[in-house]
């Protein structure tokens, strides 16, 4: 459910003060994160990589009330659950967006992930799931790229997770990960602890 709030009564305030009329409010930060144990899990379940990688994202997200806070068009609001958004290559040729609501049960985020993204696939148009907090992906698993820089538009405010190719080195594979956010939403500190237990997520998959 989507519940708008007052910022004044949340821990937001200030931020929403500072930041909500800022034309260039989003913060990017880049880590290295290990991920040995998604290319390994990912081999033995048959689960694609990049969907582990997105339940991570949302298993991390989830332990953290800043991302069940959002502004939207100079207001903020309060979310009961979260979805994974993933850009999908049609059949056209083209690309289309696709919200996958994030549950803890991994095997249920499998199936809900591929019969989504199957859909959007074949019928070539974006879903969207209007009362979730969206956290958006790219995955850009083509190249190695050591970081992605996102364009803003005041029409989302959604925090983006983004990457290229994994590396794959002697004993563990690195993956560079951007991590962009509004700062209405969260503070550098939150985006830094959220990487953080991205890769906690990773290592205890």
């Amino acid at each position: 459910m989507k519940t708008e709030i007052q910022p004044q009564d949340s821990n937001r305030a200030e931020a929403f003060r500072l930041w909500m009329s800022s034309p260039m409010p989003m913060v990017t930060l880049v880590k290295t994160m290990d991920v040995h144990r998604l290319v390994k899990v990912s081999r033995k379940s048959d689960i694609k990589f990049t969907t582990l990688m997105c339940w991570c994202i949302g298993k991390a997200a989830s332990q953290m009330e800043e991302f069940f806070m959002l502004p939207e068009g100079g207001r903020l609001f309060r979310y009961d659950r979260l979805a994974i958004n993933v850009i999908v290559q049609n059949s056209k040729g083209g690309i289309n967006s696709c919200d996958i609501p994030f549950t803890e049960d991994l095997q249920q985020f499998n199936r809900d992930y591929l019969k989504l993204t199957a859909t959007v696939l074949n019928e070539c148009r974006s879903t969207f799931l209007e009362d979730y907090m969206v956290v958006g992906t790219s995955a850009m698993i083509q190249t190695e790229l050591d970081c992605i820089v996102n364009q803003y538009t005041d029409q989302f405010s959604n925090p983006m997770v983004m990457w290229g190719k994994y590396r794959k080195g002697l004993f563990k594979s690195t993956l560079p990960v951007s991590f962009q956010f509004h700062h209405v939403q969260m503070d550098g500190g939150h985006g830094a602890r959220f990487l953080d237990e991205l890769q906690k997520s990773i290592n205890a998959l």
